[in-house]
């Protein structure tokens, strides 16, 4: 061993420190310090990140009547409902219809999954062409056959069914994609012994398949809700939580507290309330996860 040297043993007692050291520099940096920062911001009546006034727990107390965050929670829950399920059924049954031997079976997945990766800023500026009442192919598909176009992202009737369809259209791809390696899990002899015993395609999927992808539906619900919870980028963009606040959801409200009205506390206040509800979500998914794995 060289002169001067750490013996082996005190080197292999600091390897780990130096392989966790830099991941642990970044959370301690990215995550730590910012959820800090605005546990103090949330107890100050401020308009920056600089300094401001202490006011307690006043932001959280105005939380309890804030009428705008009543709608924005109700907004939530309408677009969760909207396209949670929605984005899970339509991906199960493309699952089903592409685990099947066709003609070009590769190529279709890869289309249908090709929304997910596209960037929502991208998605949502298309999607703003596209549903535009004046000069989108939405409406003017409709008027060729005769239809009046919807004002689509104009209307509050309308505004949120149309980023509900848009959500579920990027979605679907990860959900089918997920169901995918579940149905390919599933022994075939079970399938076939099932068929032997006069079991219909319908009874089948039914009472064996359906009960087989229970733990992967079960992770796909969480993790689809915590996607609805944080979508961001495509509301800002195609709508801005408008018109109106029809689609202001909660992420959007803490945004248009913190950079429109300048209340930098309150909107902190919000996001620990929105971080909250993601925890839960969180812990829920890991719970579902272990049953999962024990279930294999």
């Amino acid at each position: 061993m060289p002169d001067g040297a750490p013996p082996p043993r005190r080197r292999a007692r600091w390897a780990p420190y130096l392989f966790v050291g830099p991941a642990a520099l970044l959370f301690l940096a990215f995550s730590l310090v910012p959820i800090v920062i605005a546990v103090a911001l949330s107890f100050q009546d401020t308009a920056t990140l600089g300094e401001g006034s202490w006011v307690g727990a006043d932001n959280y107390r105005t939380m309890l009547s804030d009428p705008l965050l009543r709608t924005a929670l109700l907004n939530t829950v309408v677009f969760t409902v909207g396209t949670v399920p929605t984005a899970m059924a339509i991906g199960l049954a493309l699952a089903v219809a592409l685990n099947r031997p066709l003609p070009g079976r590769g190529l279709l997945r890869a289309l249908f999954f090709v929304p997910m990766v596209a960037a929502g800023v991208v998605v949502g500026v298309i999607m703003s062409w596209i549903f535009n009442p004046d000069y989108g192919v939405a409406n003017n598909a409709l008027r060729a056959v005769g239809l009046e176009g919807l004002p689509w992202l104009t209307s509050p009737r309308t505004a949120m069914l149309t980023l509900v369809l848009v959500v579920v259209w990027t979605r679907i791809g990860f959900c089918m994609v997920i169901y995918l390696g579940a149905l390919q899990s599933i022994p075939s002899e079970l399938r076939e012994a099932a068929a032997i015993d006069g079991a219909s395609r319908w009874q089948r999927f039914r009472r064996l398949t359906v009960p087989m992808l229970a733990p992967t539906t079960s992770i796909l619900l969480i993790l689809n809700v915590v996607f609805s919870l944080q979508a961001f980028d495509v509301i800002y963009v195609m709508t801005g939580g408008g018109p109106g606040f029809s689609t202001t959801v909660l992420i959007q409200y803490v945004f248009r507290s913190a950079f429109a009205d300048a209340r930098m506390g309150y909107a902190a206040a919000l996001g620990l309330l929105l971080v909250l509800i993601l925890l839960v979500f969180t812990l829920l998914r890991q719970r579902a996860t272990k049953k999962a794995e024990e279930l294999l």
